[in-house]
């Protein structure tokens, strides 16, 4: 039975655009097939073919990107006039297996799954520019709309930039996008204006020196040591010489040095992430966060080597795009279906495009009705609501038919 009722849709007398029953199973068996077959980034071959048949079915002339996956479509009739509101997708999967038990669509691919949500955000944009496209053919679409379907968003700095370069912005005025959020409810969307996720850099450090043994450590350069000391102090460090407000946190996820217990090494190795909550802040971030480890290091003279790899800004809400998502989704399904959202110290290329036009990300609620169980991203177990796909593709039609009347 759908869950589908009158109330759900409080402004479908005068906004078109609903998803017929007919396409929403559609879907949903679309999403199912994108599960069972993901791809990491920059091999979404399968996926890229999958998104192109089904849309020039509908008539349109979707353009691969010049890196081989991922593509973008218009819909509608361009008369470089007005820009346009593109409607942005990522469609690669991650590196990890598919624990869900009993799942009838769970992925096919060792160690491979979608446990991030982008079968369901990739569905999401195919099904709104589906609904688009017929509306269109009836004359009731007033402006064009774009779609993007963006690979390597999980790859840094983040397949957005190469997008970009392949010039899917080109004729855009405002992009939006939806992100799973397994924290709520299917049905609801979270927004914030400003800041919705945080910046994400990678940072390995090597250390080297003389080692030598564990009887005699005043006569060598004591690695272990040294490691430990960037570990703890250098968090410590970078907290201390910015604003704190700006949430810069340097946090290891790997530290490696030795092979013997007496044995002082002559290498070490860590490994982490940098992440900001402010655009400013981040900026500044490979100065601050080297000068803190060549610092520490050059207390124990062990010779440093850093590799800061830039990864992704903060995903910056534009007010005025963040309302129009507002508006959509109330009118779709009543205001009490847009609830206010923190913003997560996760990471998502989307912010590059955030560099060249305005947007917003709103965060698409996919847990259960019911269901206390929080299953998060990046986690094997991860399964979406399968009806956060039909308020996915009802949100994006209202924000494009909403945005065309501005």
């Amino acid at each position: 039975m759908s869950r589908e009722s009158e109330a759900d849709h409080p402004g479908d007398a005068v906004l078109p655009g609903a998803l017929p029953e007919a396409l929403r199973a559609e879907l949903v068996a679309f999403r199912r097939d994108l599960h069972m077959h993901p791809e990491l980034g920059n091999q979404e071959f399968r996926t890229t073919a999958a998104i192109k048949t089904r849309l020039e079915q509908a008539g349109l002339v979707p353009r691969v990107l010049d890196t081989g996956t991922g593509l973008f479509c218009d819909i509608g009739d361009r008369d470089g006039a007005r820009p346009m509101l593109a409607l942005r997708a990522d469609i690669d999967a991650l590196p990890i297996p598919d624990t869900k038990a009993g799942c009838a669509y769970r992925s096919t691919v060792p160690d491979r799954a979608h446990a991030c949500g982008h079968d369901v955000h990739t569905t999401v944009v195919l099904g709104a520019g589906l609904v688009l496209a017929e509306l269109h053919r009836q004359g009731r679409l007033p402006r064009p709309v774009r779609l993007i379907f963006q690979p390597a968003e999980e790859v840094l700095p983040g397949g957005a930039t190469d997008a970009v370069e392949s010039g899917v912005l080109d004729g855009v005025g405002r992009i939006v996008a939806v992100h799973c959020d397994p924290r709520v409810e299917a049905g609801r969307i979270g927004l914030r204006h400003g800041p919705i996720t945080s910046a994400c850099d990678r940072l390995e450090v090597a250390l080297d020196g003389a080692g030598g043994h564990t009887a005699r450590p005043h006569l060598t350069t004591d690695l272990v040591m040294a490691a430990a000391r960037v570990a703890t102090e250098v968090p410590a460090l970078v907290a201390r010489r910015v604003d704190a407000r700006s949430g810069l946190a340097v946090t290891w996820g790997r530290i490696e040095s030795g092979h013997a217990c007496n044995v002082i090494p002559q290498h070490a190795e860590l490994s982490g992430t940098v992440r900001c909550l402010d655009l400013d802040t981040w900026r500044q971030a490979p100065d601050v966060v080297h000068a803190a480890i060549d610092e520490i290091a050059n207390l124990y003279k062990a010779k440093s080597e850093i590799n800061y790899v830039r990864g992704v800004p903060p995903v910056v809400n534009d007010p005025a795009v963040a309302d129009l998502l507002r508006e959509a989704m109330t009118a779709r399904r009543g205001a009490h279906s847009v609830e206010d959202t923190e913003q997560s110290l996760g990471g998502e290329d989307f912010s590059w495009y955030l560099e060249h036009v305005p947007g917003a990300m709103a965060r698409l609620g996919v847990r259960r009705p019911g269901d206390r169980t929080v299953r998060d991203l990046h986690q094997g177990d991860f399964d979406a609501d399968e009806h956060a796909i039909t308020v996915g593709v009802e949100l994006f039609t209202a924000a494009a038919l909403l945005d065309a009347s501005r």
